[in-house]
């Protein structure tokens, strides 16, 4: 079965350096408003509070934020569900840096705490029946990987990271390349070593890719009633029980539970990172 790496941590380089392009895009000289209120002296102690109840994302941010004069308390960890009015995290310092950063701070957290708190929904629907929720390249440019993050300690699992550590061969490129065996066999001459999934759209397709020996089928648009037919014709007409299928398409919320009983060993969502809503954290001064 197909399994990509699992982003459950975030390289440090990567998190200073995104954290250096933010800094330059809100404060490019300064912050106007707290460097001539505050004394670089002034210490204070901030709280980090959630105004819904979440799944938490983005608290192994918060020391690289600040240097180590700073003391931070994360009281919780990501992937922990926070009831409405709990407090997660302190941090005391610097008045002046603090306030400078809330900002970019809670949008961070507030935009992967939302990504992490859905995730966690879709979950919850699918595990029951053995069914991996996946999230897609549909992501914020930028910040794919806080995304994905968010994702993964939720319980969900991470798809491809990007078009180098994966192949998934989509409409498009059967189309430009004329013919599904086409586009596979000059994957295959590459040797990648690495895991050929499919895009198909009818049976045809789905026997075709099975015949030139793909590793999983994504069965894209398909209805709850098509699945249960195709899964029936994968697995048991044509005696394939290792091929990996994934199902994605129009699939959210509202009706998740009529495609996680068909038979499909995961459902992708872009929903996870493209349309969620961020979740409601504040931070106040003690």
């Amino acid at each position: 079965m197909i399994k990509y790496d699992q982003i459950l941590d975030i390289p440090q380089n990567i998190i200073k350096s995104k954290i250096e392009e933010f800094i330059i895009e809100d404060m490019p000289d300064g912050d106007k408003t707290s460097d001539p209120i505050f004394d670089n002296n002034e210490v204070t102690t901030a709280l980090f509070q959630a105004e819904d109840d979440l799944v938490l994302s983005g608290t192994i941010l918060l020391k690289h934020f600040f240097d180590e004069s700073f003391k931070i308390e994360t009281i919780n960890k990501d992937g922990d569900f926070i009831k409405n009015g709990e407090i997660f995290a302190k941090i005391t310092g610097s008045t002046k840096e603090i306030l400078s950063k809330e900002r970019i701070i809670l949008n961070l957290m507030q935009r992967m705490s939302g990504i992490a708190t859905m995730t966690a929904k879709y979950v919850s629907i699918a595990k029951p029946f053995g069914v991996r929720i996946l999230d897609t390249r549909k992501t914020t440019p930028g910040l794919r990987i806080f995304e994905k993050y968010s994702v993964a300690v939720a319980g969900g699992q991470n798809h491809r990271y990007n078009l180098s550590s994966g192949i998934l061969i989509k409409d498009n490129h059967i189309k430009a390349a004329n013919s599904i065996t086409a586009a596979i066999n000059k994957i295959k001459s590459k040797n990648f070593n690495l895991p050929i999934e499919i895009e198909v759209e009818n049976d045809d397709q789905i026997k075709e890719a099975l015949k030139c020996g793909v590793d999983g089928l994504l069965l894209d648009n398909y209805s709850p009633d098509e699945l249960y037919k195709v899964m029936d014709l994968i697995r048991n007409k044509l005696n394939n029980k290792e091929v990996f299928v994934e199902a994605s398409g129009g699939i959210n919320l509202a009706n998740l539970n009529e495609y996680v009983p068909t038979g499909v060993d995961a459902i992708s969502s872009g929903a996870l990172t493209h349309s969620v809503k961020s979740a409601n954290i504040h931070l106040e001064i003690e």
